[in-house]
């Protein structure tokens, strides 16, 4: 089977940090899900997983953590799922990655793809929906059938993947009005145009800019998605008494953590892996997630987030599209479709 590795931690300018190679069909385990993968998406994680670093693999290593794709093969164990089914997922971290044309998942984290979606547009999905539902619904304890509605929420880094969901879900789900932040004249169209209330600048110090939306200056709850010790200390100063800071993107050092006492406001992690990788009792409710994120696109509740799609899938669209995350200026997500250049198969 056709699939796009890597065997050297390399810069992405560098031809040899992906390589298209050929790999033998993986066998399923009695959870998991065989699927012939159509499509696939890049996040951040990516980048930070292949980033250079003096290691070398003895055999190719399959990256990538978001796809679409059709059932070829079931475990034992496996229920609710069939051959023929189209699902999508994020995956597991601790496994070898969805870029390969058959790829391994474990049933309960895969969801059925939204029947509105192209198998492009599903692939765009599973890790920033799960993310930013995980983060707002159950790290954060914000209400996804409305009893916070009219509280104020400040996203930092609206435009990116988990930002331009949990905008939504935000919004369309919780009530909440929400605060985006944003920097230049085309993301700050795309938040607006996915409902985001105001837009400040995350270049500025964000509890200046939250000064002139807000009568205080403070928010209820803080979502960081863009360099956490960057703006620790505005949100130290930003957050409401008695709210709640939650963050997903890691740090070099320790945080001071102080400041939030005196207000009795909380701080929380979200990692979106956490609960395949440890194999939580409650791992299944990523699944649910996705089901339920399948039905709010179907309902046109919820708004795809692809933004560009690149194709074939291969090891030069591959290094396009990371060479993209890291110059830091995308909006929305990049895809990439099929596995044959003359298909239009989407």
């Amino acid at each position: 089977m056709k699939a796009v590795g890597l065997t050297h931690y390399l810069p992405i300018t560098d031809e040899q940090s992906f390589l298209d190679i050929e790999l033998q069909p993986p066998t399923p385990g009695p959870f998991d899900l065989l699927v012939r993968v159509h499509a696939v998406s890049v996040n951040p994680v990516d980048t930070k997983v292949r980033a250079p670093k003096p290691k070398v693999e003895p055999e190719p290593r399959v990256l990538g953590w978001d796809a679409a794709g059709e059932v070829v093969a079931v475990g034992t164990e496996v229920q609710g799922f069939s051959f023929g089914d189209q699902v999508y997922y994020a995956g597991d971290i601790t496994r070898s990655g969805s870029n390969a044309e058959l790829h391994l998942v474990d049933a309960r984290i895969a969801g059925k793809k939204p029947q509105s979606s192209s198998f492009a547009e599903a692939a765009a999905l599973p890790l920033t929906a799960i993310t930013a539902w995980e983060v707002l619904f159950d790290r954060l304890g914000i209400s996804p059938a409305g009893e916070h509605k009219g509280r104020s929420i400040l996203i930092i880094g609206g435009a990116g993947g988990v930002g331009s969901i949990a905008i939504q879900l935000a919004t369309q789900l919780a009530g909440l009005r929400v605060i985006a932040t944003a920097s230049r004249p085309e993301s700050t169209a795309w938040v607006k145009s996915l409902g985001a209330h105001e837009v400040i600048n995350h270049r500025d110090p964000i509890d200046e800019g939250l000064k002139s939306v807000t009568a205080d200056g403070s928010v209820d709850y803080i979502l960081c998605l863009n360099s956490t010790q960057q703006h620790w200390d505005a949100m130290c100063r930003a957050i409401a008494p008695q709210g709640k800071i939650a963050s997903i993107v890691e740090t070099s050092g320790p945080l001071d953590i102080g400041p939030l006492m005196r207000k009795s406001a909380g701080f929380v992690w979200e990692l979106m892996f956490t609960r395949p990788m440890f194999k939580t009792p409650d791992m299944a409710k990523q699944g649910e997630i996705l089901n339920k994120i399948a039905s709010l696109i179907d309902q046109g509740i919820l708004r795809n987030t692809t933004n560009t799609i690149l194709s074939p899938i291969s090891a030069a669209n591959l290094r396009k599209a990371h060479q993209m995350l890291e110059e830091g200026r995308t909006i929305g997500k990049i895809v990439l479709s099929s596995w044959d250049a003359s298909s239009n198969e989407t």
